[in-house]
């Protein structure tokens, strides 16, 4: 009987320690983020002397034009010129790479590597790097292919495609308002990963 009985207790024993030691497993699923895949229709001046529209990644909206002086937006566009809030343009710590790739395929933000506003003729995108211009139809394309990376006015990341850029119905020579249709991620914890 002793023999049947100890190969019993040994098992429940061994079973028990796997059982706790399972148990005491840090789970950290919970620690990590997803960041969810956002889109946004940003109307845009079609005039360069118009004021610019500004975006805030972080609130998922435009920006008063009234608050351009501050860090609450992460980059600007009118027509088809890019702003980013820092050095020449604006009080934060933004910065962007423009980047050739598949939005999807693009998991993390640069460490370094950023352009900024430097002077007013010296934008850290390039005006006519992103997209293509229709002379017969008078029409932006965006190129497929283009990401950008940026680092936001306060030391965030986020990671934008812009599907498409539309008129809105006008009257006359030209254009008045472009929307453009944006996706994004931004990632909210400071973290490098999308």
């Amino acid at each position: 009987m002793k023999t049947k009985f100890i190969p019993l207790l040994m098992i429940f024993t061994a079973a028990s320690g796997l059982l706790f030691f399972s148990s005491c497993k840090k789970d950290n699923s919970s620690a990590v983020k997803t960041t969810n895949v956002d889109t946004a229709v940003l109307a845009v001046n079609f005039s360069s002397n118009s004021p610019f529209a500004f975006f805030s990644f972080k609130n998922k909206t435009v920006v008063n034009n009234s608050d351009s002086a501050t860090g609450k937006w992460d980059f600007g566009l009118r027509l088809t010129t890019f702003l980013v809030n820092s050095n020449a343009s604006g009080p934060g710590n933004a910065g962007v790479i423009l980047q050739n790739g598949i939005f999807d395929n693009i998991t993390s933000a640069p460490a370094s590597g950023y352009a900024y506003d430097t002077a007013a003729g010296h934008l850290a995108i390039t005006d006519g790097t992103w997209y293509s211009y229709n002379m017969n139809t008078h029409s932006f394309l965006p190129n497929p292919g283009k990401v950008f990376i940026f680092r936001t006015a306060d030391n965030h990341y986020a990671k934008m495609e812009i599907l498409e850029a539309v008129y809105e119905p006008f009257t006359g020579p030209v254009p008045k308002i472009i929307n453009y249709k944006l996706r994004f991620v931004y990632q909210p914890n400071g973290t490098l990963n999308f």
